[in-house]
């Protein structure tokens, strides 16, 4: 049923089929790997359960995995706004992130015994993680051009989840059947990887327009079907340049003039914030239902990723729907406002636990799982609509790779201080607390959003009188 709502039944009337195929097929694998973020709550989970990590030991983890991203994201997005090796880059990210998950699984000492060596291999996953989430958005807006980025960041999103939500399947599933030895969960990790390669591989090279795939559309022709005509189709390059590794773009703005907008600091500053408080909440509720529970809480925990994975493939695809209709900021403090409600939900939840001695309750648990529902919600509109929105402010300057490298940083950093400070409060004030103070901090970024960003959807797409988004003769399914 989940993938009849998602993979198409024809490609029929849809420019670069084979390419979208592939750009597909590449985010459905590179779920597991994107951000680093699933494997990571699931590498925490492992550490503390399998490995008798410490909530802190595994927090410094998260720190340090977080700081890394947060120092290679913008150099990351930069790179990527010149070469032309876009697939090449992308493909080694996801082949050096997923060695360095193997190896996490394997040499992970008991108690925290080998955690320098534990930190040098999260520094080095920061870093090259850093490099996906730019490659993969630079590549589709290389194929499908400015005005069709809406359609397919949505579908992009929706493989991305819906990949995670198997992936993790999977995992939950050999952990639950190979405890305590949990760290065979984590061989899906190369099943992945495998996927990406060969489907980063499918998409033919030509299909990428590398000036659109840094926002220079003014480059390339744009037509008012959300099909992208690219430059190299258009007119040939004289000196050969569409076979060097550097493009050249004059008309591109230097980073400090980038730098200097306020509208992109102050979505910057909101991105942060969101982060800083939701992301911790999962290894929370993973911990929560994990600890104790033997090999059922760690299915448990797996099914926090996957019923949230599911509901984020439903999000994104209404982003995708609507946020052209109605704008993003509306549909964005959906997504900033469910994370202080889940926050809330899940306080009274481990109270009600503590107090009344319900730690054995299987009904409980799955009253704390279904929580994770709002996490679709929360993080599958953020995780869409951070895109577009970042697109909408990148939209001539060239440097669409770059700002989304510094939005992406942002995510990083705050996820940083969101993994030792949950962590923290967990060890030292308890699960309830914990929760308390994340659904407090939670409400700074919705607040900030609703009265101070403005709806960055006109910077972008061409609007009717009625200031909708110009209809598209390709239909959306066609785009899937």
């Amino acid at each position: 049923m989940v993938l009849s709502y998602i993979l198409p039944s024809s490609e029929t009337g849809s420019e670069k089929p084979e390419a979208k195929k592939g750009l597909r097929m590449s985010a459905l694998f590179l779920g597991e790997v994107r951000d680093g973020l699933t494997m990571i709550n699931m590498q925490s989970a492992f550490l503390i359960v399998s490995k008798q990590y410490t909530e802190k030991q595994a927090g410094i983890l998260f720190f340090v995995f977080g700081m890394s991203q947060f120092l290679f994201q913008a150099p990351a997005g930069y790179l990527y706004d010149y070469t032309e090796q876009k697939v090449l880059w992308l493909s080694t990210a996801a082949v050096s992130t997923t060695l360095l998950t193997v190896i996490t699984a394997m040499f992970a000492a008991p108690n925290g015994g080998n955690l320098a060596f534990m930190i040098l291999i999260k520094f080095l996953q920061g870093a090259v993680t850093s490099f996906i989430p730019p490659g993969l958005n630079s590549i589709t807006r290389g194929i499908v051009g400015g005005n069709g980025m809406t359609e397919q960041v949505s579908v992009n999103e929706m493989m991305n989840h819906l990949g995670t939500a198997i992936i993790v399947f999977i995992g939950s599933l050999v952990g639950y059947y190979m405890y305590p030895s949990l760290g065979l969960l984590f061989l899906v990790s190369p099943i992945a990887c495998l996927g990406a390669l060969l489907s980063l591989q499918s998409i033919p090279k030509q299909d990428i327009d590398h000036a659109a795939a840094r926002g220079l559309e003014s480059t390339a022709e744009q037509s008012t079907d959300n099909n992208y005509v690219s430059a190299e189709d258009s007119k040939a390059s004289a000196d050969g340049a569409a076979d060097s590794d550097v493009i050249m773009a004059a008309q591109a703005e230097s980073p400090w003039t980038v730098l200097r907008d306020p509208i992109l600091l102050l979505f910057i500053l909101a991105v942060f914030l969101f982060h800083m408080s939701n992301g911790t909440v999962l290894p929370l509720v993973m911990q929560t239902l994990a600890l104790g529970g033997g090999g059922g809480g760690i299915l448990m925990s797996g099914l926090c990723i996957i019923v949230a994975q599911l509901f984020m493939v439903a999000s994104a695809r209404t982003c995708g729907e609507y946020s052209g209709k109605y704008g993003r900021k509306k549909l964005f403090l959906i997504g900033l406002f469910s994370v202080p409600v889940r926050c809330l939900i899940l306080t009274l939840l481990v109270r009600l636990r503590d107090t009344q001695g319900l730690e054995g309750s299987t009904l409980l648990k799955v009253v704390i799982l279904s929580t994770q529902m709002l996490d679709g919600v929360g993080a599958g509109v953020f995780g869409t609509m951070y895109i577009l929105v970042t697109s909408d402010l990148s939209q001539g300057s060239g440097r669409f790779s770059f700002i989304l490298g510094l939005t992406t940083a942002a995510m990083s950093i705050g996820g940083t201080v969101s993994g030792y400070l949950g962590e923290a409060l967990a060890q030292d004030l308890g699960y309830e607390s914990a929760f308390f103070i994340l659904m407090i901090l939670s409400l700074a970024p919705a607040l900030l959003y609703t009265f101070f960003m403005p709806e960055t959807l006109s910077m972008k797409d061409p609007v009717t009188e009625g200031g909708e988004e110009e209809p598209s003769k390709t239909s959306y399914k066609e785009l899937l």
